[in-house]
């Protein structure tokens, strides 16, 4: 049985993540986040809703024992969180991990050009890969609400193929890596619905 860690548990992704993992997976989901309520729901002898701020080392490090994956879906100080991340994997010598970020941190979105917006994600994508972590980043286009999956990838130095993908297709994939821990490791992936 697998056990995944999922920081930012409340998440659109990972709500769809936990749902695909719960039905369709053997694991064990330790899911963390800063308000445990907003999860009451998913009561289950596979699940372990942890309270608790992505920028507290030691809370993190007691949530990554005895995990085999974490599961990074984040908004916020994603500098800061990124950071405390890896330390704290380091720390427990927690090797896999799943990382989401943003379309156009390298510029690979052709013909657009954004601005300091993505410097967060940008900054936590570095400090990741700078890592010795078996890393895989996502770089997700738009979200759309679609119930549907229909998503190819591109790797880091391709240019960006879409715009949007469905939070439910960024789950199936965060499932596949979550499932399979070897692989794309080392990979940051665009993620879009082919055009």
């Amino acid at each position: 049985m697998s056990k995944v860690l999922i920081l930012g548990a409340n998440g659109g992704i990972a709500r769809v993540a936990i749902e695909l993992l719960l039905r369709e997976a053997d694991t064990q989901l330790t899911l963390y986040l800063r308000n445990a309520q907003r999860l009451k729901y998913l009561e289950s002898n596979r699940v372990r809703v942890i309270e608790g701020d992505a920028l507290n080392q030691e809370k993190l490090k007691e949530a990554m024992s005895g995990q085999d994956v974490v599961y990074a879906n984040l908004a916020g100080q994603l500098k800061k969180m990124a950071e405390t991340i890896v330390t704290a994997m380091a720390a427990t010598g927690l090797r896999r991990l799943i990382f989401i970020s943003s379309m156009g941190i390298y510029e690979e979105v052709p013909g657009a050009k954004y601005k300091s917006i993505l410097d967060p994600y940008r900054d936590s994508a570095a400090i990741v890969e700078s890592s010795d972590l078996d890393y895989t980043i996502l770089r997700p286009g738009w979200f759309t609400n679609d119930n549907e999956i229909d998503y190819e990838t591109t790797p880091k130095g391709e240019p960006f193929k879409g715009y949007s993908v469905s939070r439910k297709s960024v789950a199936d994939l965060v499932v596949k890596l979550a499932l399979n821990p070897s692989l794309e490791v080392g990979q940051s992936l665009g993620i879009n619905k082919p055009e």
